[in-house]
Parts: structure tokens; sequence; C-alpha cells
């Protein structure tokens, strides 16, 4: 590394995920959402928040006004917006005059820094725009505001004319650009390419510099880290790498690394350990699954299904694992399994019902072999710890069941405006009393889940904390069409604890019913 790790050196995160993370397929923020993100974002510490591009949509326009109104303890809310138009004056631009009105202390703009994007795009001369460049940055810089360019298209630019793309950041720095940031904004620069170009550019540079990388070859990551080693003090991305195509960098990959791995500083002291917290966040409001093999933040980060791994771990964590899981505010977390030993069960067994086995290595090698035979049948344990937790009880004799199924129903009414409805009727022994209650819902399992919670919660009031939070439906042995078996996960959380459980029947009712059921029973023995 260019820098001493020892030396603590800071490097500045600035986070895009409101208004690059935000052209990702599939998310539409709105207003609350940016700012709720915005708060999150702040309490785990980054520097720049970019905020959105005021001239582009009302909704961003608005996002200024109101974020003034947050009270944010430390990160700098940037208005992003482009250089002038050709052919305009930078006082007369309409983009311009946006940044100015969203009062913000810092603004990004951005210039092309690839000579064909000048003249295929922006259909005019590279000279003009130089101009563009240095006028906007003057124009921004005579209001007030502090100017980070970002260097469009610069490492493409670069490898096709080298001389014209770092005129381009010349002329931002001579016209008193406060960052220049260089941009692969098509994702397409490989490692060993970026710091050939980037060991070219910086003698050209008396101002600190950033990168903003696209995760297109799938280096983005690799790539910021890398801009870090060679001097760049800025780095832009997202949370979860969210973005446009394949997304951005992934600022919950990249802190940890620049921190604990390569002794940088990017967050208040203690504030690491709030990031997978902030990255589900960010997943929720964006209405997109977590993904799980997420590194660092994942669910499966620290996740150990081998026998042999668990085995290990249990001995010494770091012989599988490349950091401690807490300093990112992630968990180990053992799976049971087919491929599980006898140590993993017990483990396991410890953690979801408190029964030590230790010593009773006979019973849990019985456990094991029942264990398997179920999962040959579909079931899947390995992320769903309540329905482990019911099967290592039942089959320990301690399983108590909170009621004696009578029968359920469920019917769907359709109507001729393709309206749906779903009642279900289910009857109950609860401690020796009949209960029958009628749930209404938008479909089998809401009508279901409604039924059963007004049937349990006047005798388990705990109940009313806990909540599904997921439902997902898995078939398989699909060779035999609609008859096949039909596997149902369901995820349950009390706000302080999570737990899945899973139901199996050909029937895809019955299968959610024996995941709902165990949901509610598990989350009573630990709540």
């Amino acid at each position: 590394m260019s820098d001493n790790p020892e030396t603590g050196q800071k490097v500045f995160l600035y986070d895009t995920t409101l208004r690059d993370g935000a052209q990702r397929e599939g998310i539409s923020f709105t207003l609350s959402d940016k700012l709720k993100i915005t708060e999150e974002l702040d309490k785990l510490g980054v520097d720049f928040i970019e905020g959105g591009w005021p001239y582009s949509n009302p909704k961003d326009a608005d996002y200024f006004k109101k974020v003034k109104k947050l009270r944010l303890n430390r990160a700098k809310i940037v208005a992003f917006g482009s250089t002038r138009r050709k052919g305009v004056k930078p006082q007369d631009d309409e983009n311009l005059k946006s940044l100015i009105e969203a009062e913000t202390e810092y603004v990004c703009i951005f210039g092309k820094s690839w000579d064909v994007h000048v003249t295929s795009v922006l259909v005019t001369t590279l000279e003009e725009n130089l101009k563009m460049i240095s006028e906007s940055v003057s124009y921004l810089k005579s209001q007030g505001k502090k100017v980070i360019f970002d260097a469009e298209h610069f490492f493409d630019g670069y490898k096709k004319n080298p001389d014209y793309a770092v005129k381009t950041i010349i002329s931002a720095q001579n016209a008193g650009a406060d960052w220049i940031v260089l941009a692969d904004t098509n994702g397409g620069t490989l490692p060993e390419e970026l710091k050939r170009i980037i060991s070219n550019v910086k003698p050209y540079l008396s101002v600190p510099f950033g990168i903003h990388a696209h995760n297109d070859s799938d280096c983005a990551v690799a790539n910021s880290l890398l801009a870090v080693e060679l001097g760049a003090r800025q780095v832009q991305g997202t949370i979860n790498g969210y973005g446009e195509r394949c997304g951005n960098a992934n600022l919950c990959s990249i802190i940890p690394a620049l921190e604990l791995k390569m002794g940088y500083r990017c967050l208040p002291e203690g504030n690491l350990s709030l990031l997978t917290e902030v990255s589900h966040f960010v997943a929720e409001v964006s209405n997109i699954p977590p993904d799980f093999h997420q590194p660092y933040v994942g669910q499966s980060a620290f996740a150990h299904k081998g026998g042999v791994h668990i085995s290990a771990v249990l001995k010494h964590k770091k012989a599988y694992e490349h950091i401690e899981p807490e300093k990112v505010g992630n968990t180990s977390r053992l799976l049971v399994s087919e491929l599980s030993g006898v140590k993993s069960l017990i483990e396991k067994a410890k953690e979801t019902t408190g029964i030590d086995l230790s010593d009773q290595i006979e019973k849990a090698k019985i456990l094991l072999k029942k264990l398997k035979e179920k999962e040959k049948q579909g079931y899947l344990y390995e992320i769903a710890d309540g329905s482990f937790g019911l099967f290592i009880l039942r089959n320990l004799g301690r399983y108590r069941p909170l009621f004696e199924l009578e029968s359920y129903e469920v019917t769907i009414n359709r109507w001729r405006s393709g309206r749906f409805q779903a009642e279900a009727i289910v009857k109950l022994i609860v401690n020796r009393e009949r209960k029958v209650e009628i749930g209404e819902g938008n479909g089998p399992v809401n009508a279901l889940d409604r039924a059963l919670r007004k049937a349990l919660e006047p005798l388990f009031p705990a109940l009313i904390n806990i909540s599904l939070s997921d439902y997902r439906v898995r078939v398989f042995g699909q060779e035999k069409g609609t008859q096949a078996r039909t596997r149902v996960f369901m995820e349950f959380t009390s706000g302080q604890k999570s737990w899945g459980t899973v139901g199996i029947s050909e029937n895809i009712i019955e299968a959610s019913w024996q995941a709902l059921v165990e949901g509610y029973e598990y989350g009573l023995l630990i709540t």
C-alpha cells in the first residue's frame, strides 16, 4: 500500500444510494423513504450523502427543502447535477440554478471526459466541453459552493484519448473544484487498467481525488480499494451496491475492507458495528430482499454448514471466518443439515432450545439420523431455526403444543370485478376449551393467520409482539406437475429476535399452516 495503515489516514465516504442507487431496476423511493435513509446514513457516519438531482424531478427538489429540517450529526448533503448546457451562460442555466437553490454546502456536477460522448452525445466541440466544465465550476464557486467534479466516463475516455481526458479534469481543477472524482461509468475497467491510468494521471492532480466505480465487470469494489491504495481519498458508492444495470461499488464491502484490512479511517469510532443494520434497513425500504450471501453483512456471510467447517469453527472461530462478524454487526451461524455432524447438532440444539446434549452423544447421533431422514423428505432446517428447535423438543419428549387442531377451512371468493377475498375458519381446542374463529384476508394464508391469531391472542398475549415478516414458496418434484410437493418458508420477528420455520405438503395451504403454527409456537418459547 502507498500509505502506512498505522497512520489511520482518513478516507471520505460519499453515498449515492438516493440518486445512483435509485436507478436500480425495481427501486422507487418516496420522499419519505429518502429522508429515512438519510437519517440512517448519518447515524452510520458517512461523510457525504448525495440527495438527488434537484433539476431532474420535483421529488428531488422537495427533498432538499425537507432535509434541512432533519437534525443530522455528521453528513454533508450534496446536490447533484451536470455542467451547463452548450451555448448557455452558467448564470442562465436552469440546472445550475437548481443546484444553488438546493442551498447545500457541497454540490457535485458531472462533465464529459470521453471525447466520443462530447461529439456524439452532447453534439458539441471538444473545446466547448472544456468551457462547459470550467465555467460551471467557476460559477458555482462564485456562489459560495464547494464543488465535487465527477469526470464521467473518465477511464473509457482515457483509453481512447488520454490527452483530452486529462484536459477535462485540469479544466475543473483550474476553475477551483475542491474534489476531482474519476468515474468508471460503464463499469468495464479492470483493476490493472485502473492502476495504470490513475498512476499516469496523479501527477496532474493538485486537489484531492476520488473514485466512482460501477460494477458491470464485477470489479467495482476491487477498483475502489485499489484507487484508495493509489491515493484516492473519497470513495463513492451505494449501500448494498444498488445502482443501474449491475450496480455501483458496494459500500457495505468497501467500508470494512478499508477499516479492518487496510488500516484507513472511514466511520466514527464504534460505528462499523451498525453496518449490517443499515444494510438491512436500506434493503427493507427499497423493497428488495436482503442478499443472504452478501459479504460482511449477509445472513450467510458467517454461516457454516459443512461438518468439518463447523467442527473447526467451534475450536477456533478464525479457522473459517476472515473477520469477527460482530465488528460489522453480524453474527456467526451454524447450519444444521444433512451435511452436519454431531457437534453441529449439539451446538445448534443449545442455541435454539437451551438444551445441552454435549454429554448425551448417543442421543445426539439418533437425532442427527432422524434429521437427515426429514431432509430427505424435503425439510430444510438450515434457515429454519424455529422448526429445528421444535424438532429437537419433539424428539426429546419436551414438546407441548399450543392447541389441538380440530379443523380448518379456507374459501376464496372472486367477484366479476376481479376482486379477491379469502376467508378462513379455524376450530381449535385450547386449554380444553373449543375455539372457533373466522379470519378474512387478501389470500388464504393471510386469512388463516388472522383467524389463528384471533383464537390464540387472548390466551397468549405475547403473540401481539410476534409478526410474520417473510413468506417464500418452493416447489420440488416438478415432474409431478400440480401434484408436486411444496415447501414453505416463513420468517417471524418479535422486534428483538427473528426465526424461520418450514412446512412441507402436496397442499400449499397445509404446508403454510405447518410453518405458521410452528412460527408462533417457537416464538412464544423464546420471547
